[in-house]
C-alpha cells in the first residue's frame, strides 16, 4: 500500500527591500524570503481538491503587506510576524517556517561623515534567520550567517597528520588559513535584541580567528564555537562550517628565485571542507 507520508509546500525567494524614513535619514534592508507549511494538504495530493491550499502567490503578496505593517527591525522580529499572520488565518496549517536571508547595505561616508539616504553593497556576506512555530506551540529560532569570507596570513600552520603512500602535502608551520565561514546557532530566549546578539556572536567569532595560533581549521573552528558560547549565553549551541579556501605557495625556484611565503595562488576547488556542532554540556 502506497501513503503520502509528510509534505510541504511554500513560495521561495520572495525578494524585499525595505526603506524605513526618519526625519535624519533612512534605513535600508534587503531579504530573500521563504514560506514553507505543513498541514492537513492530503487531499490535494490525493485527490486534487485544493480547498485547504493557500496559493504560492498569496504567501508572496503576505510577504509585502505584513512588511508594510510591521515595526520590526530584525529579521526574527519580522519572520515572527509572518508566521503568526499565517497560522492565525489557515487552521488547516500545522506549522509555518519562514526563512530570511539578508544581504549586507552600508551607509555611504561622504567627506567623513556617514550619508543620510545613500548605501553602497558590502561584501558577500549573507545573515540568515530560520522562524518556525506551529499551530498553539512557541517559536523555534535558528539564525547565523554565511560567505563570510575571512583569511589570515600569520599564526597558522598544519604538521602532525597521517601520512602514507598517497601522501604529498608538505607539512607547514606558516601557512595562509583562508575560509568562508557558515554560522548557525539556536536561541534559547526570545526576549532578546536579536542584532546585539548577532553581533556579539559574529565578532567574537571573528576575534578569535584573528588571534588563534591554529594548528588545524579543526582546532579554530572550535575555539571559535567556544568562544561564541562563553560569551553569548543566549544561545546553547552552534554549528560552524569552514571550507579550507587553499593559497598554494608558487615555486619560483624555475625562474632563480626564492619565495619566503609572499607570492600565492589562491585556489578554493578542490577545497576541504570542516564542520562541527558544539553546544554547551548538559548539566546532570
Amino acid at each position: 500500500m502506497i501513503e503520502l507520508a509528510e509534505n510541504r509546500y511554500g513560495k521561495s525567494r520572495v525578494r524585499l527591500m525595505k526603506v524605513t524614513r526618519h526625519a535624519h535619514g533612512n534605513d535600508l534592508r534587503e531579504w530573500s524570503v521563504q514560506v514553507l507549511l505543513k498541514g492537513d494538504f492530503d487531499s490535494a495530493h490525493l485527490e486534487g481538491d485544493n480547498s485547504k491550499i493557500l496559493p504560492t502567490d498569496t504567501m508572496k503578496n503576505t510577504v509585502y503587506s505584513i512588511a508594510r505593517s510591521s515595526s520590526a527591525t530584525t529579521m526574527e522580529g519580522y519572520g515572527r510576524e509572518l508566521v503568526d499572520f499565517l497560522l492565525g488565518r489557515n487552521p488547516q496549517v500545522s506549522s509555518a517556517a519562514v526563512t530570511i536571508e539578508s544581504v549586507l547595505w552600508k551607509r555611504l561616508t561622504v567627506d567623513g561623515d556617514p550619508h543620510p539616504d545613500t548605501f553602497m553593497r558590502g561584501s558577500s556576506e549573507v545573515q540568515t534567520t530560520r522562524v518556525e512555530r506551529a499551530q498553539n506551540g512557541a517559536f523555534e529560532i535558528h539564525s547565523g550567517l554565511e560567505h563570510l569570507v575571512i583569511l589570515k596570513t600569520a599564526k597558522s600552520g598544519f604538521a602532525g597528520y597521517i601520512k602514507d603512500s598517497l601522501t604529498t602535502l608538505k607539512e607547514t608551520n606558516d601557512r595562509l588559513f583562508g575560509t568562508a565561514l557558515r554560522a548557525e546557532w539556536r536561541y534559547n530566549t526570545q526576549a532578546l535584541d536579536y542584532d546585539a546578539v548577532r553581533c556579539g556572536i559574529r565578532e567574537t567569532m571573528l576575534a578569535t580567528f584573528a588571534e588563534h595560533d591554529s594548528k588545524s581549521v579543526q582546532q579554530t573552528l572550535f575555539a571559535m564555537a567556544q568562544a561564541a558560547l562563553e560569551a553569548v549565553p543566549q544561545i546553547d549551541e552552534i554549528e560552524l562550517t569552514m571550507p579550507n579556501k587553499h593559497c598554494l605557495l608558487v615555486d619560483l625556484s624555475p625562474f632563480g628565485q626564492d619565495n619566503p611565503n609572499e607570492i600565492f595562488v589562491p585556489t578554493d576547488e578542490p577545497h576541504g571542507t570542516i564542520e562541527a556542532r558544539v553546544r554547551r554540556r548538559p548539566t546532570a
